[in-house]
C-alpha cells in the first residue's frame, strides 16, 4: 500500500491527536465527533461505505480516565464497541483500519510490556481500550492497533497545560512519584502513521523514548512542585504504577525530553 496515493479517512479529527493527524494527512476527509458518532452502527457504516476509503485513522475516544468510572456505558460504546463497527465497516470496504490504544490496558504489575504481554486493566477505561483491541480483532484481519501513553499535544488539554496551569494557581503543586510511564508527543505519533500502517497487521507500541514518574515529567515543565504518593493524592480510578511500553516493531522515536523542548516552542509561538 503507498499511503500518498490511497484514500485517508480521520475519524476524530477535532481532538489533540486527531489534530496533528489532519496536518500529516492534509487530503484526507476529516470527521469529528459533531460529524459522525461512532457508537451508531448504522451510521458508521453507511458513512464509511459512502465515503469508501482505502485507510481508516481512528482517533475518537472517550479519554477521561475518571470520568469514564463514572460514565461507563459511555466509555464501552465510545471505546469498546464503536472501534468494532468501524472494523466492521472497513471489513465490508477492504480499507486498513489504524486505531489507537492505550497502556491503561495493563495493570501494571509488571516495569515494563512488549506488545504480546497479556492485558489486565485496573480501570474502566482501560477494560474500554481493551475491548475495542478485542472487536477490532473479532471484525477485521487488516488492522494497526497502536498502543499510546501519556499524550501531549498543543490541540487540548493535556498534563503539560494542567502544570503549567497549576503553577500559577498553587504554591506548591502536588505530583505522584510512584507511577511511571513514556510521554508521548502527538506531532510524533502522528508522523509514524504512515510507516505503521505499510507494516503487517497487529498490535504496535509507539511512544517517544525515556521512563518517568510524572513528578519527573513535571519537574520538566515548572519548577514549584513537591513530589506524592499514589496515596496521597487518590483519584477515582485506580492507575497502574507501571504502564512503560517496549516499542519491538518499529524504529524508536526521540527522547520525550526533546519532543518536548518542540513542544513548549511551539505552544508559545
Amino acid at each position: 500500500m503507498v499511503v500518498g496515493t490511497i484514500k485517508t479517512l480521520i475519524l476524530g479529527a477535532g481532538g489533540m491527536l486527531g489534530s496533528d493527524l489532519c496536518k500529516v494527512f492534509p487530503d484526507a476527509v476529516k470527521l469529528t465527533h459533531k460529524d459522525i458518532d461512532i457508537t451508531d452502527r448504522d451510521q458508521v457504516l453507511e458513512s464509511i461505505r459512502k465515503i469508501n476509503p482505502d485507510l481508516v485513522i481512528n482517533a475518537a475516544a472517550y479519554t477521561d480516565v475518571d470520568g469514564c468510572e463514572d460514565r461507563q456505558e459511555l466509555a464501552l460504546q465510545v471505546n469498546g464497541y464503536g472501534p468494532g463497527y468501524i472494523a466492521e465497516a472497513c471489513n465490508e470496504i477492504d480499507a486498513t483500519l489504524v486505531h489507537f490504544s492505550t497502556d491503561y490496558v495493563f495493570n501494571g504489575s509488571k516495569k515494563e510490556y512488549i506488545e504480546s504481554d497479556t492485558p489486565d486493566p485496573i480501570n474502566i477505561y482501560g477494560s474500554s481500550k481493551l475491548l475495542g483491541e478485542q472487536k477490532i480483532a473479532e471484525n477485521l484481519d487488516d488492522y494497526r492497533i497502536i498502543r499510546i501513553s501519556w499524550l501531549f499535544g498543543t490541540h487540548g488539554k493535556n498534563f503539560v497545560e494542567t502544570m503549567l496551569r497549576l503553577s500559577g494557581e498553587m504554591d506548591p503543586v502536588r505530583v505522584v512519584n510512584d507511577q511511571f510511564g513514556k510521554p508521548t508527543y502527538t506531532v510524533d505519533l502522528s508522523n509514524k502513521i504512515t510507516e505503521i500502517a505499510e507494516l503487517e497487521a497487529g498490535i504496535y507500541h509507539v511512544t517517544n523514548e525515556g521512563v518517568c514518574s510524572w513528578y519527573d515529567f513535571a519537574s520538566a515543565v515548572i519548577n514549584n512542585i513537591v513530589p506524592c504518593t499514589s496515596e496521597e493524592f487518590p483519584r477515582k480510578a485506580r492507575r497502574p504504577k507501571y504502564s512503560v511500553l517496549v516499542n519491538t516493531k518499529t524504529e524508536p522515536m526521540r527522547h520525550w525530553k526533546e519532543a518536548l523542548k518542540d513542544y513548549l516552542k511551539e505552544r508559545n509561538a
